[in-house]
C-alpha cells in the first residue's frame, strides 16, 4: 500500500510540474517550438520519455538528447462545378493527407523538420509518375536568436500565401494564382535574419539557393536557383505568428502590417513552372518577382499578392511537334476577412491571372470571385469550410470565352 501511494505522489508531482512548467512557456499565448516547451520540463520525476500535448504529441529523452513532437492533419473536400446549368465535375476526395515530426537532437539549437504526404495530389504523381511522398525534409541550426539557417527540401521563401500552411487557409484551397506562379518547395540551403530596426520596426531577411528543380530530384544540370525575400512589420510582430497564418483569428489589439518583396531566379530549370509543373522539352531560364502586403487588427484581416514571371523563351518543342511553355505573365489576389466572436468568419477574395508574351495566345485571362465561410471548432486545425466561386475565362478568340460556378465544402482535423 506505501509503494502504491508513494508511485501516486510521485505522478502528481510529474503532472504538477508538466503543468507548471507548460504554464510558463506558453504564458504569453505563442505556439512556441516543441524544442523549448520540452526544456523546461523538470526531469526529476520520470526514468521514461516525456509525453506532452500542445501543438501535436511531444515526446522528449529523459537525458533531453532530443525531443520529438507528431502531428497529423488531412482535409476531406467534396466539390461541384456548375456550367449552363448543369454539374460538369464532382470532385470527391482526400485533399490532403499529412505527417509531420519535428524537434531537436544533441542540442536545442539543432533542430529539424520531417513531413510526409500521402494522398494522388500531394504526392505529384500526374507530373513525376511515382509517389513522392516526402515534402519537407530540412535541417535547421540556430547560430543566434536572430539566425538561422537551414539545409535540405522545404518551401522556398516565397509568396506569403505559399508559405503559410495549407491547413492554415481561410478558404478551401488557395487561389489559382498561386497555383501557377509560386516557387514551391526545393532543395538546398536557407537562411533567415530578424531584427528590430527602430521602436517597434521589425524586419527578416530570407534566403535561399536550391537546386530549382523542386522536390526529390537526384541531380540538377548546371543551373541553380537563387531565391531573396524582405519582410517589414513598421507595427511590429503579429502575436503568435499571426503574419503566417490566414484570418485574424488572435483579433490583435493594435493594427499589425506586414510587406513582403520577394525575388527569384531560376537558371536552366527543366519544369513548366521551375520547381513544379510537367517537364519541359528543353531547359529555360525564368524570373519571378512577388510582392505581398498584409493587414489584421480586431478580427479584420486583409491580404493582397501580386506575383509576375518571365522567360526569355517560355516555348519549347519536342521533336514530333508537341509544344510545352512556362507561364510567363501577372498574377492579382486580394481577400478580406471578418471574424464574429462565435469564431464563424465571412471572407470574399477576387483572383486575376492574366499572361504575357507568347502565352497570351495560348492561355486565357482568368477572373475568379469567392466567397467562403468557416467555422473554426479549435482554430485551424479543427475547422469546416465552404466556399463559392465565379470563374469567368477570356481568349483571344472571344468565341471560346466561357464561365462556371465552383462549390466546394471541407472538413480538416488535425493535432
Amino acid at each position: 500500500m506505501y509503494k502504491y501511494f508513494a508511485k501516486l505522489f510521485c505522478c502528481f508531482l510529474f503532472f504538477t510540474n508538466v503543468t507548471t512548467a507548460w504554464a510558463q512557456v506558453t504564458g504569453r499565448g505563442a505556439e512556441l517550438d516543441t524544442g523549448r516547451i520540452m526544456e523546461s520540463i523538470p526531469l526529476a520525476f520520470s526514468e521514461v520519455p516525456y509525453f506532452t500535448y500542445g501543438q501535436g504529441l511531444g515526446i522528449m529523452a529523459p537525458d533531453s538528447l532530443f525531443a520529438m513532437n507528431i502531428r497529423f492533419r488531412m482535409q476531406n473536400r467534396a466539390g461541384f462545378t456548375f456550367q449552363d446549368d448543369e454539374a460538369t465535375q464532382i470532385e470527391a476526395r482526400v485533399r490532403r493527407l499529412r505527417l509531420r515530426f519535428d524537434g531537436f537532437v544533441y542540442n536545442p539549437r539543432l533542430s529539424y523538420v520531417l513531413q510526409l504526404s500521402f494522398t494522388r495530389g500531394d504526392m505529384d504523381w500526374e507530373n513525376t509518375e511515382f509517389p513522392n511522398i516526402v515534402r519537407d525534409a530540412m535541417i535547421f541550426y540556430r547560430v543566434t536568436d536572430k539566425l538561422v539557417l537551414g539545409f535540405g527540401q522545404t518551401k522556398l521563401p516565397g509568396n506569403r500565401q505559399r508559405v503559410n500552411s495549407s491547413g492554415d487557409l481561410q478558404f478551401v484551397d488557395r487561389s489559382i494564382v498561386n497555383a501557377t506562379l509560386n516557387v514551391d518547395r526545393d532543395f538546398g540551403l536557407q537562411a533567415a535574419y530578424t531584427d528590430k530596426l527602430i521602436n517597434n520596426f521589425h524586419y527578416v531577411l530570407r534566403g535561399a539557393v536550391s537546386t530549382g528543380e523542386g522536390r526529390n530530384i537526384l541531380a540538377t544540370d548546371g543551373g541553380l536557383a537563387y531565391t531573396g525575400r524582405v519582410e517589414i512589420l513598421p507595427f511590429g510582430m503579429f502575436e503568435r505568428f499571426g503574419d503566417y497564418f490566414e484570418g485574424d483569428l488572435i483579433r490583435e489589439k493594435t493594427p499589425k502590417l506586414s510587406i513582403g518583396v520577394t525575388s527569384s531566379l531560376n537558371r536552366n530549370t527543366l519544369r513548366t513552372g521551375g520547381q513544379i509543373g510537367t517537364f519541359l522539352y528543353d531547359r529555360r531560364d525564368m524570373d519571378t518577382y512577388m510582392t505581398d502586403w498584409l493587414l489584421k487588427y480586431r478580427g479584420f484581416a486583409f491580404a493582397s499578392e501580386l506575383l509576375y514571371r518571365t522567360s526569355p523563351n517560355p516555348l519549347t518543342f519536342s521533336q514530333e511537334g508537341d509544344r510545352r511553355y512556362i507561364y510567363t505573365g501577372l498574377g492579382q489576389n486580394y481577400q478580406a476577412s471578418y471574424i464574429f466572436f462565435n469564431n464563424v468568419e465571412i471572407a470574399g477574395r477576387y483572383t486575376q491571372l492574366a499572361p504575357r508574351s507568347l502565352i497570351d495566345e495560348l492561355e486565357p485571362l482568368v477572373q475568379h470571385y469567392t466567397v467562403g465561410v468557416t467555422k473554426y471548432l479549435k482554430g485551424h486545425r479543427v475547422k469546416v469550410q465552404t466556399d463559392l466561386t465565379y470563374e469567368d475565362r477570356q481568349y483571344t478568340n472571344p468565341s471560346n470565352d466561357f464561365s462556371n460556378w465552383q462549390l466546394r465544402f471541407q472538413v480538416e482535423l488535425g493535432i
